[in-house]
């Protein structure tokens, strides 16, 4: 099993949305997008120190092949969005993933896409794991 990517920060989760979004970027187009997005100035070089700590906990690469280096998200955003997802129901839940998911349902309306797809993943995992864990009292 590969090893846990770090636990991102709430900045450092934005940063990974752009990657995600644009593919890899360059530091001002980090800036820019984070402008867009926050509503106002961000600065070049606290842009630049973030993506340069992210490289350091393992969070992007840096490509510096080019005078301006790009980086890009190291993890896909599907495996970041499990291991927050399993740390928020560890730390709030006590682990049980089923109370967050029903907390999670329940903080707002799910339109008929989501409920569609919410569906289609139970369906996936009944047949794929027939036998239900027994809960533990």
């Amino acid at each position: 099993m590969s090893k846990p990517a770090p636990r991102p920060t709430e900045t450092e989760l934005s940063i990974l949305r752009i990657l995600w979004d644009h593919g890899p970027c360059r530091v001002r187009e980090v800036v820019e997008e984070l402008a867009r997005e926050r509503g106002g100035d961000v600065g070049y070089t606290t842009a630049l120190k973030l993506l340069q700590l992210m490289h350091e906990k393992g969070l992007v690469i840096r490509d510096e092949s080019e005078r301006s280096h790009t980086y890009a998200a190291r993890h896909p955003r599907e495996k970041m969005q499990r291991q927050v997802v399993k740390s928020l129901a560890d730390k709030l839940f006590g682990g049980a993933t089923a109370r967050l998911a029903l907390h999670a349902l329940s903080a707002e309306e799910a339109s008929a896409d989501d409920l569609a797809e919410i569906r289609r993943l139970l369906d996936r995992l009944e047949s794929e794991n027939p036998e239900p864990k027994e809960k533990e009292t």
